[in-house]
């Protein structure tokens, strides 16, 4: 399984990006899948989480700024931010586990063991 995120760059305060996150290799029908990020120092923070059923949960820190939402068909996952801050500089990550619902995935996903993680994309918003 490999897992290849997209999308990031330089933004003002208030900007926009689309981040994409491509799935390949053997995936699964009862995914989760979600998107993360980390800034050197500090602990990741896991940002927002999409389960099999649709089921969605978001970090309060990004919560009415972010949207995510996923292409079953193309195994994509996407992160609409809004409103960028500043402080949403960051690698952003995506990752994917099994049998877990958005909101227990949520607190998980920034463990090694959770499942599998992509390489991450940078976001500098100035």
């Amino acid at each position: 399984v490999q897992l290849v995120e997209s999308g990031g760059g330089s933004v003002q305060t208030g900007g926009s990006l689309r981040l994409s996150c491509a799935a390949s290799g053997r995936t699964y029908t009862n995914w989760c899948m979600g998107w993360f990020r980390q800034v050197p120092g500090k602990e990741r923070e896991g940002l927002a989480t999409i389960d099999s059923k649709g089921r969605i949960a978001y970090a309060d820190s990004v919560k009415g700024r972010f949207t995510i939402s996923k292409d079953n068909v193309a195994n994509i996952l996407y992160l609409q931010m809004d409103d960028l801050k500043p402080e949403d500089s960051a690698a952003y990550r995506c990752a994917a586990s099994w049998d877990v619902t958005a909101n227990a995935a949520l607190g998980r996903m920034t463990s090694p063991e959770f499942g599998y993680w992509g390489e991450g994309t940078q976001v500098t918003v100035s």
